[in-house]
């Protein structure tokens, strides 16, 4: 699909890449794809290839561009709202966020994984938060749910066996 905009040059590239950093926290990644695309959607005017890649790792050196604190505050905005370790990490895999860059990310989650469990549960009105017992059924449900909010198994199923208004202590 072609855009009716003229197509791009050098300097037209690197300020829609501009626009696009100081508008969204984004990644690598995300950068290049969204060039590729403005690539694909204008066309190309300058008789050289367009350097992609040179311009990206540009803005990352310029800080424009971080790929550890995108995934760092990626994770803590997940565990905010419940989500456990898997999702955080299904989340950076889909940014782009390469091994090295997600470990800062991937040690808040595990920090946080049992504020994000009772959050989580909280939302829900599963196990201690819920007004009456759940039947086998709904508990199975629950569970599930919470699975796939990409919490463990040992986590998940002590707030969901727990009845209404019991306390659940963290593991030590």
């Amino acid at each position: 699909m072609k855009n009716s905009g003229k197509a791009l040059n050098e300097n037209s590239l690197q300020e829609l890449a501009l626009r696009y950093v100081t508008r969204y926290a984004t990644t690598r990644h995300k950068l290049k794809s969204y060039l590729f695309r403005k690539l694909r959607e204008r066309d190309w005017a300058d008789d050289r290839p367009a350097e992609v890649d040179a311009m990206v790792e540009r803005f990352v050196e310029l800080g424009y561009v971080d790929d550890a604190l995108f995934a760092k505050n990626k994770a803590a905005s997940l565990a905010n709202r419940g989500y456990g370790k898997r999702r955080v990490t299904q989340a950076l895999y889909q940014a782009g966020i390469s091994e090295g860059d997600d470990q800062q990310a991937l040690a808040l989650s595990d920090a946080k994984k049992w504020d994000a469990a009772q959050t989580y549960a909280r939302k829900k009105s599963i196990g201690p938060y819920a007004d009456q017992l759940a039947d086998q059924d709904k508990s199975r449900k629950q569970l599930q749910a919470f699975l796939r909010a990409g919490h463990d198994f040992d986590i998940a199923s002590r707030f969901v066996f727990a009845r209404p208004g019991e306390e659940i202590e963290p593991e030590q």
